[in-house]
């Protein structure tokens, strides 16, 4: 069976988040990351090259499948920044409705600048989501 390509690291997310250019995508990612640190109530962690985690949850498919993926966090991205919503958005469309400007990909929010988007409501959602991931998988 495959293995996942994105496992914790021990690389420094501060040290990550620092080298990030521009300033204004620096600073993005820097409120984004004290932000789901607040709301998860967990530190991060670097998952692979790129990802800033935070928490982490069991997964089994009915397949046999299981692993270990990040509970939430982001991507600084080159076109975006990405915010990995496990749960996905299909349960949230008051939250999608008020968001802003992003486009989405399965569990990703790719949002230009945050600046685009209401962080009110981005909060919500992450709390949303948070929730029912530790309700439906094993987080610890």
């Amino acid at each position: 069976m495959a293995e996942n390509k994105t496992k914790p690291t021990e690389r420094d997310p501060a040290d990550f988040i620092a080298a990030v250019e521009p300033e204004w995508k620096r600073e993005d990612a820097e409120t984004v990351c004290a932000m789901m640190k607040r709301l998860s109530g967990e530190k991060p962690k670097m998952w692979g090259g790129s990802i800033v985690g935070f928490g982490q949850y069991h997964y089994k498919y009915a397949s046999g499948r299981e692993g270990d993926s990040l509970l939430t966090g982001f991507s600084p991205r080159k076109s975006a920044l990405t915010l990995y919503v496990m749960g996905g958005f299909e349960s949230r469309p008051d939250l999608m409705e008020r968001l802003g400007k992003y486009k989405t990909g399965k569990s990703c929010l790719y949002v230009k600048r945050l600046s685009d988007i209401d962080m009110e409501v981005l909060e919500e959602l992450i709390v949303a989501d948070i929730d029912y991931m530790r309700a439906t998988y094993d987080t610890t």
